[in-house]
């Protein structure tokens, strides 16, 4: 039987195989930390995974999101995790949802799913689920990489501390993977610390990091644990979270990489990379100019309103953020750079543009 090694566990059993058989989790994310969840929960018999991720695989994904295969390149990752988990375990049902999450269907998701487990690497996003599982009342296992370190936590569990008593911050700027980097052994671990968490959870066993967070580091084996205290309130109705998600601004107009790049001698336009000095690769326009995103604002006065200005940083995440500075500041048309340098250099090394 599939779930022998498992069910003779005293801790689990045949009862405990029932229960993980009728659990329904919903996995955010299907990158490097969503590649680690998925097959341990797969395989130890979750009844119902959804797995909701918008993205498609990229050549730069394989190195950490190894659920993916060379071939599946510019194929729908949801929909590609979907195939590898029906071919590690055909007797559980995968639901591949190829959107984003977002404030329309956050809350359906979650009403639906029992146990919500955060694979992002986007700020706002976790915020959102933070809000949408304290509308429903449900849990969410929250997993987080910087370089070589890594968190991980449960939040509103069984009137637990939420996501927001840790960082109640919104506004802060925190590098993703890709703007930072990343081992594909660091994902790998926390995602196996997450599935491990949905697992007791299911089971009613062990101790849930609820009120607890975990930061292990990669490099000494050093694993830290620190109590949360409650400081939000756990409860949040449908009402004040439609009103709060309805009334945030557009998102910020960005630009192909691609349309960008044929403005490369346009003596109107402006590309401002908001990099640091340091980061690779080295992107450079004869209509260009650097200013670290940490010094934009005490140097605007370097920057001519009355052109067209192109942000880029790393990967598109920064730029969104120095376009909501310009616009602040009475700069009228800006656009922020979609895939960031790294796709600049992308679209650059394919058609051999010359800057």
């Amino acid at each position: 039987m599939r779930y022998n090694r498992q069910i003779i566990l005293p801790e689990v059993g045949e009862k405990g195989q029932e229960k993980l058989g009728q659990a329904k989790v919903l996995i955010i994310g299907a990158g490097g930390l969503g590649a680690a969840i998925l097959p341990y929960l797969v395989a130890a018999g979750i009844g119902e995974i959804g797995i909701i991720d918008d993205d498609a695989i990229e050549i730069s994904n394989l190195q950490r999101q190894v659920i993916y295969k060379s071939d599946a390149i510019g194929k729908s990752k949801a929909l590609e995790a979907k195939a590898m988990a029906l071919s590690l375990n055909p007797s559980i049902q995968i639901n591949a949802i190829t959107d984003t999450l977002n404030a329309k269907n956050a809350i359906p998701l979650f009403e639906y799913y029992d146990i919500m487990v955060d694979a992002t690497d986007n700020l706002q996003t976790k915020y959102l689920i933070n809000d949408a599982c304290q509308v429903t009342n449900k849990p969410f296992v929250y997993g987080s990489i910087y370089k070589f370190q890594g968190q991980i936590s449960v939040f509103n569990y069984q009137n637990g501390p939420t996501y927001r008593c840790l960082f109640p911050d919104e506004s802060s700027n925190s590098k993703n993977c890709v703007d930072a980097g990343v081992m594909g052994i660091s994902v790998g671990i926390i995602g196996m610390f997450q599935a491990n968490e949905v697992l007791k959870m299911v089971l009613g066993i062990g101790n849930v990091l609820s009120g607890e967070l975990l930061i292990y580091n990669m490099l000494t084996n050093d694993q830290q644990k620190f109590d949360l205290v409650r400081t939000s309130e756990n409860s949040l109705s449908k009402s004040d979270f439609e009103k709060k998600y309805n009334s945030i601004p557009a998102p910020v107009l960005e630009i192909s990489a691609r349309l960008a790049l044929e403005k490369i001698n346009d003596s109107q336009v402006l590309f401002l990379d908001v990099r640091n000095v340091e980061e690779l690769p080295k992107v450079r326009f004869r209509n260009g100019i650097q200013i670290p995103l940490s010094e934009l604002e005490n140097n605007l006065s370097i920057l001519d309103s009355n052109k067209k200005i192109l942000v880029y940083c790393q990967s598109g995440i920064r730029s969104k953020t120095a376009v909501e500075i310009l616009k602040k500041n009475q700069f009228p048309n800006v656009q922020s750079v979609s895939g960031g340098a790294l796709k600049l250099e992308e679209v650059i090394a394919n058609n051999i543009l010359s800057i």
